[in-house]
């Protein structure tokens, strides 16, 4: 091959953004289920790179918010609430348990304090969301942001795909595997993804576990600021979960239309599955070596004893 034609062959960047797009409309089209679209966002990722980082992090952070907001428009209030009570002592639990063996499993690792308390908390509480609050309160540079967040997300992938086949296995009802997706799995759109794979119900508890789950960013970030002495910020706290709520009681209490309302969330699951994509896109060799063994292996350690007691428990009691 001559140096002219070594010049003209595209290379892996300029295939990069064709690609992306081409990605993008094979899930518009054929309304990909959000697993797949999270395998097409990994492939392309890893091969090709996401040609548009910092668009996508924005895009991905609203898109999963109105996603959620939409989905409130297919839940009855009142099951919100009676879900949301079921789970409140096993969070209560859970959110300990994982902070505390986290910090224990961070101590022994020797991986650096901001990088092991984000992972914790983001293994505790709700994924890429809880680390985005909590690391407005401690300070936490871009390298401490991305490490964590990298380790929440491969992580989240993983779980995805492996979720539904071990709640079959284990013979799970709907409810249980709901209540145990939304302990077990970090991220919203990976519980999502996952609890809509399992079924309708199973997706109706999973997302107002996982919800009422995530409020308690709020005094974590509190007691955080306490901790660290940092002044804790209201800016990244989930409020959009509010207007879920209020969704909710739009569709319990007034009587919309069925077709409107499942028009919505039909929108709402296709949106969650193009977050899925946009974060699978996000996943590439670089980031994975950018994370390194330790924080890793800290993620790695803490999510399978949260999985593996949380799995336990909702069995047995």
């Amino acid at each position: 091959m001559t140096n002219q034609e070594q010049a003209t062959k595209p290379t892996k960047e300029q295939w990069a953004k064709p690609v992306f797009w081409l990605g993008l409309a094979v899930i518009l089209v054929f309304f990909l289920p959000a697993s797949f679209a999270l395998l097409l966002g990994l492939t392309l990722g890893i091969l090709f790179g996401n040609p548009f980082p910092k668009q996508s992090k924005v895009v991905t952070k609203y898109l999963l918010q109105g996603a959620i907001v939409g989905l409130g428009f297919g839940m009855n209030f009142t099951k919100v609430v009676e879900a949301g009570k079921d789970g409140f002592v096993f969070t209560v639990l859970t959110i300990s348990a994982a902070i505390g063996v986290g910090f224990i499993l961070g101590r022994i690792l020797k991986v650096e304090r901001i990088i092991s308390y984000l992972i914790s908390v983001g293994t505790a509480i709700c994924g890429g969301s809880a680390i985005a609050a909590v690391s407005q309160v401690v300070h936490a540079d871009e390298n401490d942001i991305s490490v964590s967040i990298g380790t929440v997300f491969i992580l989240n992938a993983i779980a995805l795909f492996i979720f539904p086949p071990i709640g079959t296995y284990f013979g799970l009802t709907q409810q249980q595997f709901g209540v145990w997706a939304a302990i077990a799995i970090h991220d919203t759109s990976s519980v999502v993804g996952a609890a809509s794979h399992y079924g309708n119900e199973a997706l109706m508890i999973a997302t107002t576990v996982k919800l009422a789950r995530a409020l308690w960013i709020i005094p974590v970030a509190l007691l955080t600021s306490l901790v660290f002495k940092k002044q804790s910020s209201a800016a990244a706290l989930p409020w959009f979960i509010l207007f879920f709520v209020i969704a909710s009681l739009i569709n319990t209490y007034t009587h919309i239309p069925s077709s409107i309302s499942d028009l919505i969330v039909k929108a709402s699951k296709i949106a969650f599955s193009v977050t899925l994509f946009l974060i699978g896109t996000g996943i590439s060799m670089k980031t994975i070596k950018k994370v390194g063994i330790r924080p890793l292996l800290q993620g790695v350690i803490l999510w399978m004893f949260i999985l593996i007691s949380s799995l336990f428990f909702i069995l047995h009691y």
